[in-house]
């Protein structure tokens, strides 16, 4: 692991590569796994607050889902999660003319209707946040519906870090993603 400032980053972040390839996986990572995305409290209240501008660009899956449960549910470990429609898809997830799955939540915020983007869990993806007594943890998670990211990642050069960029700074500052890149040139000289 390696600090900076109060936040551990697994050397993974730094080797390995990454580049969402949404015409391979066809984002996957709305559909697939055991529960909802990870939310934090204060993400929850912003999903509240911004709910009536999100609901126009969700499914009327979604919209039914979010009306009888809320925004959000408690998964088997007790972790607040976005509710999902019928146990499959998260409740927020779009779909394009290609079929491809998107944010409901994101496409709000981009056509300016919200200030919030989406979960920080959704954003940060393939990277993990494990909230720590006194820090965070990064860590790369890699699972199987992601592996065209990481050929198109290798492909293009691109490793996990800096991938996420926008996102790591939104959540830590420019200043701490500059510590980042003279991280990772002091372990290309190893």
């Amino acid at each position: 692991m390696i600090q900076v400032e109060n936040v551990l980053l697994s050397e993974d972040l730094f080797s390995e590569h990454f580049v969402c390839d949404l015409a391979a996986c066809k984002g996957a990572c709305c559909i697939e796994g055991d529960s909802g995305a990870p939310v934090e409290m204060e993400e929850i209240d912003k999903m509240e607050e911004n709910l009536e501008a999100i609901l126009p660009f969700l499914t009327p899956e979604g919209r039914a889902s979010i009306k009888e449960l809320g925004v959000f549910t408690v998964d088997t470990d007790g972790d607040y999660v976005t509710t999902l429609n019928d146990g499959k898809e998260c409740a927020f997830t779009t779909y394009d003319k290609s079929g491809t799955a998107k944010c409901g939540m994101e496409d709000a915020f981009r056509a300016g209707k919200t200030d919030f983007r989406k979960p920080s869990s959704c954003f940060l993806f393939p990277i993990r946040v494990t909230r720590l007594a006194n820090h965070d943890a990064l860590n790369y998670e890699t699972i199987k519906i992601c592996e065209p990211a990481c050929v198109c990642g290798s492909k293009l050069e691109v490793k996990v870090y800096q991938f996420l960029k926008i996102p790591l700074i939104e959540k830590y500052g420019e200043e701490w993603y500059a510590q980042l890149v003279e991280v990772d040139k002091l372990l290309a000289k190893k």
